[in-house]
């Protein structure tokens, strides 16, 4: 008895099952019904084909051959015809008899279909020959004669189904359409009518569908910081409105792919303790005119009615691009009206009090000017490429995960991959552990994530590709051409290896470390010119002859010596002047120069090149043993290093400029760690001496 009052007991304090929670199905959905749309169409059907077969009269009739009812009639099995004379069929009801039942309707089981009103029913040649037929048969047996009636019957059905059944497919049809447009893709699951609707993914603060916080983000410290300000004043607004202070309308991530635009996002969505909404820029553009200055609307109402919150666009310069100064020109009214709504909400004669809008770009060049003025976004956060630090940040980030080979250099691994964005970073880290499972390692080590960036960089490599030994030389005698040249210039880029393993489209590389320069000086690019044409020069100089393989070498120098005349003026007779335009970068339509100072410019572009060209030739021509020992060198093991090249060439008498950065930001956080934990003793003695009385002031109270 005891037990099962507990047992009772624990019933009782169990709670009723919530009706509205999903029961158990897959990802938390609610468990559909048995009866859908499709099974009320199948009832319909089937009703409308029991009216077709129903004669109204509550009987079934066997339907029989016009011979056999002559038959019958001969033998006298009829007692009445029903003749429906518009359709040429008879009605034929059986006499009381026994015998006649059995052998018309087929045996007892007939018998017992038939029942309750034994008819059978016959198509007939024509009323004429049936009369004429009944009446032989009436004037040869007078005892037995036939009753026959004439009539004509209206099949309403049919005439209902030819008159208006046209009228209902077109009702079925387009209600089918509706429901169709029904989707997500298109309108929402208000149909066609709430196609006006914003699609806004609304995250709050139970929801808890978004786990990225600002502890997940590396190597944006000052984009973090301004995103985390408008965080806290949604969190503690008197903080600042005690100041003064006005809560910002909008914050504008700007920034090439990858940097982590959209991660900042989530964090905000997954750190702010408010509605969050988050939408793409494209979701605003619709087939139907209208559309999107409506959907903005609806979008801004809802954030109104949930305010304090925050309204993210992904992608805006979809929505935002700049309206053309010229109507005929490249026009699209949908898109600038949806811009115009968007302007309206942003800053407008109503009250937007409580939103904050982030965007996204990184096209922020293409944006209309009256979306970027202050009170609209008020901040355009910058989210850069990350430097070296950043990149150790973001490795650390992305390492977690993986099962690493101790010993592992991460400092080394953001030194080789300059240039490499958040979203680069990660698909190397998921490379590098690819790489390593394909070759079986139980963890992954350094040489995985180097090959994980020269697949990422240079392709898929190639040993299989079929070359001559003379190929192979002449292959090894550029690639050593850039790797002698290169190591011998001041402000040439670091060498990290030489291969002339095929990857991808090249036949061979050379792998260097970019100095990432905030500056750039005129000998810098002359630096770096010169070692892009080392492995022309080389051909030139040791085989006489000069390949294709120099085209991109060509190409990246070309555009090198061009920037230098026409945007940064480092030419003689064009000196101090610039061409470039900001607000038409391409210069596609028309050129700010003459056609006189365009012949200036090549010829200024092509005497570049020329002079460092010569003067590539002559570091080969004056170092052409040991460029020949490195070539040697390169096509006996296909890859060199650095060390290689250093025991050849001897050791470079300039520190890289990343070598120099690291080592002082070591130097700082040294100093920095040293002074908190000055700061930490000092407040330990304070606090130690706090409680215990001076020698003056025990003195004093003696």
């Amino acid at each position: 008895m005891e037990k099962n009052n507990q047992n009772q007991n624990q019933n009782q304090k169990q709670p009723a099952p919530d009706r509205r929670q999903p029961s158990g199905r897959p990802g938390g959905k609610f468990p559909r019904s048995g009866f859908g749309i499709y099974w009320l169409y199948l009832l319909i059907a089937v009703f409308l084909i029991g009216i077709l077969f129903y004669d109204g009269s509550g009987s079934l009739m066997k339907e029989v051959q016009y011979s056999d009812f002559q038959d019958y009639v001969r033998k006298g099995y009829v007692e009445k015809i029903t003749v429906v004379s518009n359709e040429n069929v008879a009605e034929v009801s059986l006499a009381d008899d026994s015998v006649a039942l059995y052998e018309v309707l087929g045996g007892a089981e007939g018998v017992k279909m038939y029942s309750r009103k034994p008819q059978v029913s016959v198509k007939i040649p024509s009323a004429e020959k049936l009369s004429d037929f009944i009446d032989e048969n009436n004037a040869s047996d007078a005892n037995r004669k036939i009753d026959v009636n004439y009539e004509e019957r209206q099949d309403f059905f049919n005439n209902f189904l030819w008159s208006f059944g046209p009228l209902l497919l077109l009702i079925f049809l387009w209600v089918f359409i509706m429901r169709r447009m029904s989707g997500p893709g298109v309108g929402g699951a208000g149909g066609i009518f709430s196609v006006g609707k914003a699609k806004a993914q609304v995250i709050d603060n139970e929801s808890n569908q978004i786990k990225v916080t600002f502890a997940d983000i590396a190597g944006l410290e000052e984009a973090k910081q301004e995103v985390q300000e408008i965080v806290d004043f949604l969190k503690n607004p008197q903080k600042y409105t005690d100041l003064g202070g006005k809560i910002p309308k909008g914050a504008l991530l700007i920034g090439p792919p990858g940097t982590g635009k959209t991660l900042l996002a989530k964090a905000v969505a997954g750190e702010a303790k408010v509605p969050f909404f988050s939408m793409s820029g494209s979701d605003f553009v619709e087939m139907f005119v209208g559309v999107g200055a409506s959907r903005v609307r609806d979008l801004f109402r809802q954030a109104k009615e949930k305010a304090p919150c925050i309204i993210f666009i992904d992608e805006i310069d979809a929505v935002g691009r700049a309206r053309s100064k010229n109507p005929s020109f490249s026009s699209n009214d949908e898109r600038e009206n949806t811009l115009n709504q968007l302007l309206t909400e942003m800053d407008g004669f109503g009250s937007n009090s409580g939103v904050i809008i982030l965007a996204a770009t990184n096209r922020a060049d293409m944006l209309d000017k009256a979306l970027l003025r202050a009170g609209r976004f008020d901040r355009q956060i910058n989210v850069d490429l990350p430097d070296v630090h950043g990149r150790y940040e973001i490795f650390q980030v992305h390492l977690r995960p993986l099962k690493l080979a101790p010993g592992l250099d991460v400092e080394f691994l953001a030194k080789q991959t300059p240039g490499f964005s958040g979203a680069d970073i990660a698909n190397v880290c998921n490379e590098a552990a690819l790489i390593a499972a394909r070759k079986g390692k139980k963890a992954v080590e350094r040489q995985d994530f180097m090959d994980a960036v020269d697949r990422i960089i240079g392709g898929l490599e190639r040993k299989n590709k079929i070359t001559t030994e003379a190929e192979k030389r002449s292959i090894a005698i550029h690639e050593a051409g850039h790797a002698s040249v290169s190591w011998l210039l001041q402000y040439a880029d670091p060498l990290v290896k030489v291969t002339i393993v095929p990857r991808g489209k090249a036949l061979g590389a050379a792998w260097y470390l970019p100095e990432e320069r905030q500056l750039t000086t005129k000998e810098q690019m002359l630096d770096e010119m010169c070692a892009l044409l080392g492995g022309r020069a080389a051909e030139s100089v040791v085989l006489g002859k000069v390949s294709t393989g120099a085209l991109n070498d060509l190409e990246r120098a070309s555009k090198m010596a061009y920037a230098m005349v026409v945007y940064y003026g480092m030419s003689d007779k064009l000196a101090n002047v610039s061409y470039f335009d900001s607000q038409q970068p391409d210069m596609s339509f028309s050129k700010p120069f003459s056609e006189a100072t365009a012949e200036i410019i090549d010829t200024e572009v092509k005497n570049i090149v020329e002079e460092q060209f010569a003067r590539a030739k002559d570091i080969i021509a004056s170092n052409r043993e040991k460029h020949g020992k490195l070539a040697d060198l390169l096509v006996e093991n296909e890859v060199i290093y650095a060390e290689d090249v250093e025991k050849i060439f001897g050791k470079r008498p300039w520190a890289s400029r990343i070598d120099e950065i690291i080592s002082s930001n070591k130097a700082a956080k040294a100093e920095e760690a040293s002074q908190k934990a000055a700061d930490a003793g000092t407040s330990g003695a304070e606090a130690s001496t706090g409680g215990q009385e001076s020698p003056e002031e025990k003195k004093d109270a003696e």
